[in-house]
């Protein structure tokens, strides 16, 4: 696994989708997830502080991990099957560890919110930000293998896909 940091949030005008891409902190490669609109605004809602008067939907995950005592060791984002990411919340409660299946845009915004590292599978990330953000990860139609997926990152061009606005 790959320590990452949320490095851009932006939509994509190509398909009116919002796009958070990770990528490894202590290098270049990228992974884009498009995620629905109501993750992107929690998301960028706790990168910009705004805050709200009641507890939104990841505020109350971050509640109920607390208040159950439980620590939020890290989150993985660990594969992509038939187009769709798999993400797992690593906690802590009682000594014993917990593992929670989640979408990644989810254990996103609550791992910000609690400051816990995120990581990412080696073979999900590949290309950079200085060559635009690669692919269409997540939004084919066939499913792919992580080698296959990691190929077709390492080969699209920024004009492959629709223009971002971060």
């Amino acid at each position: 696994m790959i320590p990452v940091k949320v490095a851009k949030l932006g939509l994509d005008s190509g398909s009116n989708t919002y796009v958070v891409v990770l990528q490894e902190r202590d290098g270049d490669r990228v992974l884009p997830i498009w995620i629905g609109r109501p993750e992107a605004e929690s998301i960028a809602m706790h990168i910009n502080g705004v805050k709200h008067e009641r507890p939104m939907t990841h505020d109350l995950c971050l509640a109920l991990i607390n208040g159950l005592g439980a620590t939020l060791r890290r989150i993985q984002v660990t594969r992509v099957q038939d187009s769709t990411f798999f993400a797992e919340l690593h906690l802590a409660c009682g000594g014993s560890p917990v593992i929670v299946d989640a979408r990644p845009s989810d254990a996103i915004a609550i791992a910000l919110r609690l400051d816990a590292p995120m990581y990412v599978h080696e073979a999900l990330l590949g290309g950079d930000l200085d060559h635009g953000v690669p692919g269409h990860a997540g939004r084919d139609d066939d499913s792919l293998s992580a080698e296959q997926l990691q190929r077709r990152l390492e080969h699209m061009r920024p004009e492959d896909f629709g223009k971002f606005s971060f």
